[in-house]
């Protein structure tokens, strides 16, 4: 279904510079999260035949992948009914749910999630890199909300250039599937390596110009699991350093927000980030290069600080 375009009274920088975007195919992330539900679903089936050469690369474990591979589905669904609503300009600012009702739906799945680890695993324990692992009690479950919601609506804000967002989530995807391999978590890192995968070819008709974008579909859902892994492998810490451009593309809408309040003007000529440095003259390509540069600095960064970590064993 064709993408469409925030009008020049909600969004007068964003409608002027993608004008040319609208009607492009959207919801691409049911071509993500889908293939690897497909790839569990395959291997799972050749289990249940006892066809071993396919079998032996299931990945599905209850430890390890069963939860964030409900959430990644889920969240992508969510995500789906987002962009329909607004490929048929069902909503406000032009279609699509509303922003509550899209944090409570988010929050639910994530509520759901921190009580699987919190009650079911008995998991209540937040690892500090380079300081040593503290238990939260109930708190973990806000901890957890907390992380998850941040990160799927930070990722969704970065999701506005071709290519933008798919190059960071492959970089990130790719950073913890080295975490987990390093902590043994075998299904989890195949699970990240699935999901790197399918990034990589989706990317392959996202990077500029477009023939399919990511849409809420994707980086929601995304977002959303890419928190969840952290959990899991309990680097949750270390989500802001290998998930770095997602940060600062938030942080610069709530600079905006703050900025716009307190002195009656913008600081940006848009918001997120991305979209100012389009609004001063810089080309879309380069704009996406740079933040993949960014991101697979930031990425490493944040691999070798688990690796190198002297607590690291404990989790």
């Amino acid at each position: 279904m064709g993408k469409a375009i925030r009008d020049e009274a909600t969004a007068p920088v964003m409608a002027k510079l993608h004008a040319m975007k609208a009607g492009t195919p959207t919801m691409g992330g049911l071509v993500i999260w889908g293939t690897v539900l497909g790839l569990i679903l395959l291997y799972r089936t050749a289990c249940a035949a006892d066809v071993d050469a396919l079998c032996s690369l299931s990945f599905l474990s209850r430890a390890q992948t069963r939860l964030p591979l409900g959430i990644l589905v889920a969240a992508g669904v969510i995500g789906l009914l987002d962009d329909y609503l607004n490929a048929r300009k069902i909503g406000p600012r032009g279609g699509g749910l509303r922003k509550r009702v899209r944090i409570i739906s988010f929050m639910t799945i994530a509520f759901v999630g921190a009580y699987w680890f919190y009650s079911r695993l008995e998991w209540d324990f937040v690892h500090v890199p380079f300081v040593g692992t503290f238990h939260l009690g109930w708190l973990y479950v806000a901890f957890f909300v907390l992380v998850m919601v941040a990160t799927s609506f930070s990722a969704n804000e970065a999701d506005g250039l071709d290519g933008l967002a798919g190059g960071t989530f492959m970089t990130a995807f790719g950073a913890f599937a080295i975490i987990a391999l390093a902590q043994g978590r075998l299904d989890l890192s195949a699970f990240c390596l699935a999901i790197f995968g399918a990034l990589l070819a989706f990317l392959w008709f996202n990077v500029p110009r477009a023939s399919i974008f990511m849409g809420d579909t994707g980086s929601m859902s995304l977002g959303s699991v890419l928190a969840a892994v952290a959990m899991i492998t309990n680097t949750a810490l270390l989500l802001p350093i290998i998930a770095l451009p997602f940060v600062i593309e938030t942080l610069s809408v709530l600079v905006q927000m703050v900025w716009k309040r307190a002195f009656g003007k913008k600081l940006f000529q848009s918001s997120p980030l991305h979209h100012h440095l389009e609004a001063i003259g810089w080309p879309e390509s380069q704009i996406v290069m740079r933040c993949w540069i960014v991101s697979i600095i930031s990425a490493a960064l944040g691999v070798i600080l688990a690796l190198i970590d002297p607590t690291r064993n404990i989790f």
